[in-house]
């Protein structure tokens, strides 16, 4: 969660300060296509940790299947360890590349328009074991 509160933050500080540091360069510099798998697997993070908490809070008194509160902080970590792992990444290089990207608007553009589409070719396309 740490790592989520601090990518946040640093995405609305980048973004909302006038001046650009242009010159800024990550330890590990990923490339476009690399960010936009990254922020694909991010984006179906979160909307998996959100679903989760919605379930739970939607929960009636009266369900006879409790679902059992989770630990949402550890969760989040544990799925961004795992993001990280696969992709041979530590967070900090996430978030150097983030501050790369986004002191690169039309490049960041680029990436997230590829990220919804891609999203939304998955959300669209049957899932395995699907019935169609």
């Amino acid at each position: 969660m740490r790592r989520l509160v601090l990518l946040s933050l640093l995405f609305v500080l980048a973004t909302a300060c006038g001046r650009r540091d242009k010159g800024f360069m990550p330890e590990r510099l990923l490339s476009e296509q690399e960010m936009i798998a990254i922020m694909t697997d991010v984006q179906i993070i979160e909307a998996d940790i959100n679903y989760q908490k919605t379930q739970e809070h939607e929960q009636k008194p009266d369900d006879t299947i409790k679902i059992v509160p989770k630990d949402y902080v550890r969760m989040s970590r544990d799925y961004y360890d795992q993001l990280f792992e696969h992709y041979g990444i530590t967070d900090s290089i996430f978030v150097q590349n983030m501050k790369y990207y986004t002191e690169r608007p039309e490049v960041l553009g680029r990436i997230m328009d590829s990220v919804m589409q891609r999203l939304t070719k998955e959300q669209s396309e049957p899932q395995k074991g699907d019935s169609q």
